[in-house]
């Protein structure tokens, strides 16, 4: 089969088998044989980059960075909906409607889901925009994050309209969003909030390959455009899930008010049984003759309302607080609740986040409290039934000193949380960084976990991050009856570690504000530790991306004689401490030049040239600006690219005319 054969038949194969795993939820093949197919077409396409499709499903793992995001005018108004909270509003609402129209009413019954709002605009069966609702009027241009969203169709199958827009809602679901928070919580981070905040966050990210790790999904719930198939909203959704679009299977035609009010009291009780956050539900009216024919209000359309639900909220005794002690030391005050029945769960626990929080509700020991679930999800203390509180009750004092090695707390100015200052001997700070070290996203070390890592530290092994590459498999032998097998995991396991990239070695370190990509910049500017560890505060700040607060961390870990023999002893193991020979910079000659790389080539693919921009100094940048030193100009460039770079007078050049410049 040829290239071009081979690439169509898998395009059209992984295509097919994302619509089946995310809109179906009936995947026909592994999620290994799927990645074998995912990476055999990247491979594909680099090598023939003539082939080279903007909607390809290759293009979904991200990757362009993105400085700012353009706003663009609506073509059609997204504006919100008026609210209401009982059955009489919404009976007051079906008779309003109907005397506009003097006519019996269809309604469409939908979730309304708790996350952003988003239009996608297809020309020609492709994904040509994502905007998000902004003021209404017009929105940010969320097109490249929006592309790494699985459920969300680059090319349509079919027969649609030549153009259109469809509306819907993106969101986290609930185990999703629990994995991100657990796995920010392991690197001393806040977690998000809620899933709605998490979802809109994740789409103002500058880097889109880091978006395509966030489990994102979508609902579509509305069209528009002169060419749709049907004058019937409910119709159009259920032809719309044919071309490939997502569309909610709960969403119900009810031809009455009676129905409506059904339809909203069974959703308020099994609400807690979704994977996902809604908080009301959407009615709007099935006839689109009819919605033209009522009209808007100056910020909402006349043919639809939302029913929202009121949060669950509980009150129940605050037992104890307690106070946790994370991996870069950050105390965490945790409220023991009364076990009590909140959203489908048994809340035992509520964070309290710091002491600003507990001084502000004036939160104490033997208080009724009233608990809701933020985003349906967190359990989170919204106040206090002062009328029932003990005439004896003290304000809480909040902890002087660590719970685990008896240091005095620090508080730096701006900060919210207080620290235990002893990182070097305090024992969860300890087990914190090791976990941290052997985590997927660090050194990778599969074969051990925090129960052995606990093992270890409580036996003596293990005191200091290298003493893992001192063990031998007679250590361990002797913690596990028959446990050859388990032994030789682990020194398999860190063999193998000693070839993880530079990057990955320096995030593993644990060093505060040092997260994955912050690692990567520090090492791409730097290229080897001994630069990293003899910069000044002052040459680290100059590096893009890097802060007063990160250089401080960088300057203060390294100024750190302890922290010095660490990285001797792990550099005598061999971890890598060196940026790879092909990430190396060759010359100079692109130095402060910022270069965006567009169209299809003929001697490089676009990764090879990004590549030689790097080697040679230069910065990649995704979105052409005043600042872009110049455009390398491919076939196919992009129409809008070009137009910008022409009104901005950014100089485009060839491919031959960019490879003379840095022979």
């Amino acid at each position: 089969m040829r290239a071009d054969e081979r690439i169509i038949f898998l395009k059209s194969e992984l295509k097919q088998h994302n619509y089946n795993y995310y809109v179906l939820d009936k995947p026909t093949i592994s999620d290994y044989d799927f990645d074998m197919l995912l990476e055999e077409l990247i491979q594909l396409e680099q090598k023939h980059p003539e082939f080279y499709d903007i909607n390809s499903p290759s293009q979904r793992v991200g990757g362009e960075l993105i400085k700012s995001f353009k706003t663009v005018p609506h073509k059609y108004r997204m504006l919100s909906l008026g609210n209401t909270y009982s059955s009489e509003e919404l009976r007051d609402f079906d008779k309003r409607i109907t005397k506009l129209v003097e006519t019996d009413i269809e309604y469409v019954c939908e979730l309304k889901y708790d996350g952003v709002s988003i239009s996608l605009t297809y020309e020609n069966g492709e994904l040509i925009r994502a905007l998000t609702r902004g003021n209404g009027v017009e929105g940010d241009d969320v097109t490249t994050n929006v592309k790494t969203i699985k459920s969300i169709p680059l090319k349509l199958n079919g027969d649609f309209p030549n153009s259109f827009e469809i509306r819907g809602e993106i969101f986290l679901p609930h185990n999703g969003f629990e994995e991100m928070n657990k796995a920010r919580i392991s690197d001393d981070l806040e977690p998000f909030a809620n899933p709605r905040n998490a979802a809109s966050g994740s789409l103002k990210m500058q880097d889109s390959k880091e978006v395509s790790k966030r489990p994102l999904d979508c609902f579509l719930y509305y069209l528009l455009g002169k060419e749709l198939p049907y004058q019937i909203h409910y119709d159009n959704l259920q032809e719309a899930k044919k071309w490939g679009f997502k569309i909610p299977s709960e969403t119900t035609v009810c031809n009455s008010i009676d129905k409506v009010i059904e339809f909203v009291n069974y959703w308020d009780e099994k609400r807690l049984n979704l994977s996902y956050d809604i908080d009301g539900i959407v009615i709007k009216v099935n006839d689109l003759k009819l919605q033209d024919q009522m009209g808007f209000t100056a910020k909402s359309p006349r043919w639809a309302i939302a029913y929202k639900f009121k949060s669950e909220q509980v009150s129940t005794t605050l037992n104890e607080i307690t106070y946790q002690v994370g991996r870069t030391g950050a105390i965490t005050p945790v409220a023991n609740l009364e076990p009590i029945l909140l959203a489908g769960t048994m809340v035992k626990r509520a964070s309290l986040h710091n002491s600003d929080q507990i001084e502000k509700l004036d939160i104490r020991e033997g208080d009724k409290v009233f608990v809701e679930k933020g985003g349906e999800i967190i359990p989170k203390i919204v106040g206090v039934a002062l009328k029932d509180r003990n005439l004896f009750s003290q304000p809480t004092v909040y902890l002087s000193y660590c719970t685990e090695c008896n240091s005095k707390l620090i508080r730096t100015e701006g900060d919210a949380k207080h620290y235990c200052p002893n990182e070097l001997h305090c024992p969860p700070q300890i087990k914190g960084r090791f976990e941290h070290f052997i985590n997927k996203k660090a050194l990778n070390v599969v074969s051990i976990g925090p129960e052995t890592i606990d093992l270890l530290y409580s036996n003596g092994l293990i005191k200091n991050l290298a003493d893992l590459y001192d063990l031998k498999k007679d250590d361990l032998l002797p913690f596990k009856k028959d446990g050859d097998k388990w032994a030789n995991n682990i020194i398999l396991g860190l063999e193998e570690s000693k070839n993880i990239p530079f990057e990955r070695v320096l995030f593993a370190l644990g060093i505060r504000f040092v997260g994955e990509t912050v690692s990567k910049v520090l090492v791409k500017e730097y290229h080897h530790i001994d630069n990293i560890i003899n910069a000044t505060k002052e040459e680290l700040e100059n590096v893009d991306e890097i802060g007063e607060k990160i250089a401080e961390s960088v300057v203060s870990f390294f100024s750190n004689d302890e922290n010095k023999t660490l990285i001797l002893r792990l550099k005598e193991h061999g971890l890598t401490f060196e940026i790879g020979e092909d990430k190396k910079a060759i010359s100079d000659k692109l130095l402060g030049m910022s270069i965006i790389i567009s169209g299809v080539f003929e001697m490089y693919s676009r990764d090879e040239l990004k590549k030689i921009i790097e080697q040679h100094g230069g910065k990649n940048v995704g979105s052409i600006s005043k600042k872009t030193t110049f455009v390398v100009a491919g076939q196919n460039m992009g129409p809008s690219k070009l137009k910008k770079a022409e009104s901005l007078n950014v100089p485009l050049i060839s491919e031959d005319e960019f490879i003379k410049k840095i022979s």
